[in-house]
């Protein structure tokens, strides 16, 4: 493991469910800010948060945050594998940031004219499918929707100016302000947010669409 300021994982589950889960798809190079709002934010209100990922037929993964000046400074311990994940057990769903999303969308044998089979967008499939639950992406994670054209086609979105290119030619509607793409967009059962600074701001758009219901 990257050597870390903060060498003990945070266990993949944090807070009590009292008004339910939500989950989060993560991987390697997630998003530290992302990270830690949503493990103080979620559970303050409420939700507990549980973290998913692909494990490979390990009953655990660790995965650390992007590096900040060559220190990895964030660790999670990932138990919930998302191939056994059913989407209807949570309130919302949410992909984290930063170059955790790209990871997510790996399949190990593409084929031609199938489309994506990586078990992360499987479930993303699944979820987006139920109208009635709340997706959400921030920053660098709508890549793992542009995996599958058919999750963002028609779809009005916002995301980091890095992937727009990406984003536009899976088919969706990026939506722009005088300053680049606006801050977030909320298209049904999809929000989307710009980048981490607006993190807070995402949490609580994505906590009033929950809450409110359809």
């Amino acid at each position: 493991m990257t050597e870390s300021s903060s060498p003990i994982p945070l266990r993949g589950i944090v807070g009590e469910p009292h008004k339910g889960k939500i989950g989060v798809l993560i991987e390697e190079h997630f998003d530290m800010t992302e990270f830690r709002l949503f493990n103080e934010s979620f559970p303050k209100h409420g939700y507990q948060v549980v973290y998913l990922s692909h494990l490979w037929g390990n009953p655990s993964l660790t995965f650390g945050s992007n590096p900040d000046a060559g220190w990895v400074e964030e660790h999670v311990l990932v138990e919930t594998e998302i191939t056994a994940a059913d989407p209807a057990d949570y309130k919302g769903i949410l992909v984290i940031g930063a170059y955790a999303s790209d990871r997510l969308r790996y399949q190990v044998t593409p084929r031609q004219g199938e489309p994506n089979q990586a078990p992360a967008v499987a479930f993303i499939r699944r979820a987006l499918a139920d109208r009635h639950l709340k997706i959400g992406t921030i920053c660098h994670s709508l890549w793992l929707l542009c995996a599958d054209r058919a999750l963002l086609q028609g779809r009005r979105v916002t995301c980091a100016h890095n992937i727009v290119c990406d984003v536009e030619n899976a088919g969706a509607e990026v939506v722009y302000g005088p300053e680049g793409t606006v801050d977030l967009v909320v298209d049904g059962n999809l929000i989307t947010g710009k980048h981490p600074g607006i993190t807070d701001k995402f949490i609580t758009t994505f906590l009033s669409e929950i809450e409110k219901g359809d």
